[in-house]
């Protein structure tokens, strides 16, 4: 196959795929692509992740806390910097996710206006 006949058919594709998703988005009365609607999925998994970093930075570190405040007989300070650190901890995790989140969605509206 020639790359002209290549192009022609992939300009096709592309050309048939723009008015099913014109056709999907009257008929459902959304005005957004049928890939964005996928998003809550997405949106789901992102806010799981989030609280599970929280819980286990904090539960982690209020275990390594109590685990050395046992050890070395200081209960209950190093049980409350452990908390804190956990805590501390946690929520730069979420800043992390936050921060890729933003970056990934980023990305998809600039690939969307090409």
């Amino acid at each position: 196959m020639a790359e002209n006949d290549r192009k022609s058919t992939s300009d096709d594709l592309d050309r048939r795929l723009k008015s099913v998703r014109e056709e999907y988005a009257k008929g459902t009365g959304r005005k957004s692509k049928p890939a964005e609607m996928s998003g809550g999925g997405e949106k789901l998994g992102v806010g799981m992740r989030i609280a599970v970093e929280m819980v286990a930075g904090v539960v982690a570190g209020a275990f390594i806390g109590l685990m050395a405040d046992q050890w070395l007989g200081t209960k209950p300070w190093l049980l409350i910097v452990g908390f804190v650190l956990g805590c501390c901890a946690a929520f730069l995790n979420v800043y992390r996710v936050a921060q890729a989140e933003e970056r990934r969605s980023q990305a998809a509206s600039r690939v969307d206006k090409s």
